[in-house]
This record gives structure tokens, C-alpha cells and sequence, in this order.
């Protein structure tokens, strides 16, 4: 097993390295942080080996760079002397909006091998979206690679990079939408005179519900909402106030605002 290397361990930096250990060991995983203190804290509690930022660029074969987007030209400038003097081959996996490969490969220095993905949160409870692509430099084995690593994730799928920016729109960003409407849903429920553990337990379940309802059974949204929606019922009734408040539309302004912050991040 090559070794992996999580350059970050932050909120999704740190989700994909425990998902690494669970899935290469933790023998096989190195992470490393802007404060040794922190890498120390997570390699204790999950098995793995904290390791400062230059030696962890230096042995590892497959590099996650869990930081921010314009936290990029800092850490380059850090390890990008360090690669160039590497004789072996390694790949590095970029999580940062908006970054593409090439301008990836243009900071670290070389003509490497760069793999983009852009994963959710719900990774950490194995039920994450990660979109990913690579430059020409990219294998399929370099590809079977990531999958294996991060198959406990949840769906873990190729895509053009040219829709990855809109791909991350929906579900890199999405969960926070989501975890508005369950706690608007569960605040409304508990004005109706539900408690709020109750309120919030059935509001997460309706909409972890929903959502596999639409997968599993392949019908359209708008057919699974016509069936609830009984002539002159309970439910048609909210439906009416939801489009009366223009839900759709701000639904769609907000995945929207996010793609083009996205684009922004990578000018």
C-alpha cells in the first residue's frame, strides 16, 4: 500500500484522512497541520502518524491538500521545493474551490499528476457526494487508487472538471441549505407543539427519507410531491406557502451565488 499523505485536517481534510484509515490502515496514512500540536492530536486518536508539513510532502505517494484556496500559494511555497527534488512519482489531490488542475500544477512547479475532488461533509457518515477529475498526467490506476481510499465516503464519481465548480454548488454547499430547511422545519414543528428533540429527529429522518425516495425509485421530484398533495389537503397547502415565500427561486440563487464565489476563488 502507498503511503498517503493529508495535508490539513481540518473539517473535510480531516473527515477523508479518517476515511483513509479506516479504509489503508493507519501505518499507511500521514497528516500534518499548520500546528504540529493539532497533526499530534489526530494521529493519536485515529492510529495514524503526524508528521511535519515538508517530510509529509517528501514521503508520501498520494498528497491530499486539505486547505483553503487562498491558503494555496502559501503551502506551495513551502513544499514546492521539496517535490521538485523528489525522483519517484506522486499525485497530488486538491479539495479547494475553484483551483483547477492546471493552475494547481502551475503552483506546485512541475508537471504533475493532479487529481481534484471537491467532497461534503456527509462523507464523515458515509453518505457523501466526491466528484473528481485529473489532468493528463492522471492514471487509472491513479484513479483506482483514490475510489479505494475513499470509497467509504458514499458516492465517489468521475466528472468533467468543467462541471465540477456547479457539481460542488450543489453538493459541497448543499448540506448547509439542508441543514437550514430541517432547522426551519423543526422550529416550525415545535410552534405546531412538538418537542424539539422530537421536532428535529422526524425532520432530519423526512428529509434523509425524501432524498432516497427519489433515488431509489427513479420517479421525478415533482411526481413524488404530486402524490402527497391530496385536493384541498394539509399538504398542497404548505406547498402553496413555500411557492408564495419563492422557495424554488432562492433554492436556486443560493446554489447559483455559490458556483460563482467558486469561480471567483479561482481567479
Amino acid at each position: 500500500m502507498d503511503k498517503i499523505g493529508f495535508i490539513g485536517v481540518g473539517n473535510m481534510g480531516g473527515t477523508l484522512a479518517r476515511i483513509a484509515v479506516d479504509a489503508c490502515g493507519g501505518q499507511n496514512v500521514y497528516v500534518s497541520s499548520r500546528t504540529v500540536e493539532k497533526a499530534r492530536q489526530f494521529a493519536e486518536e485515529t492510529g495514524c502518524t503526524a508528521l511535519r508539513t515538508g517530510s509529509l510532502a517528501e514521503r508520501t505517494v498520494m498528497i491530499f491538500l486539505g486547505v483553503k484556496p487562498q491558503m494555496m500559494e502559501e503551502l506551495f511555497a513551502q513544499i514546492a521545493p521539496i517535490l521538485a527534488q523528489r525522483a519517484d512519482r506522486f499525485v497530488l489531490v486538491t479539495m479547494a474551490a475553484g483551483l483547477t488542475c492546471e493552475r494547481i500544477a502551475q503552483m506546485a512547479g512541475g508537471d504533475y499528476p493532479v487529481i481534484r475532488i471537491m467532497p461534503n461533509t456527509p462523507a464523515l457518515v458515509g453518505q457523501g457526494v466526491i466528484p473528481y477529475c485529473g489532468n493528463d498526467k492522471v492514471t487509472q490506476n491513479d484513479f483506482d487508487a483514490l475510489e479505494q481510499v475513499l470509497a467509504g465516503a458514499g458516492l465517489v464519481t468521475p466528472l468533467s472538471e468543467s462541471m465540477i465548480d456547479a457539481a460542488s454548488a450543489v453538493s459541497g454547499c448543499g448540506p448547509a441549505f439542508v441543514y437550514i430547511f430541517i432547522e426551519a422545519l423543526t422550529d416550525a414543528a415545535v410552534s405546531c407543539g412538538l418537542p424539539r428533540s422530537t421536532a428535529l429527529e422526524f425532520a432530519a429522518q423526512t428529509v434523509l427519507g425524501a432524498g432516497k425516495m427519489v433515488l431509489e425509485t427513479g420517479q421525478h421530484p415533482g411526481a413524488l410531491k404530486d402524490a402527497v398533495c391530496s385536493p384541498a389537503g394539509s399538504t398542497i397547502a404548505g406547498v402553496k406557502a413555500l411557492e408564495s415565500g419563492g422557495f424554488r427561486a432562492v433554492a436556486q440563487n443560493a446554489v447559483i451565488a455559490s458556483f460563482q464565489r467558486a469561480k471567483e476563488l479561482g481567479k
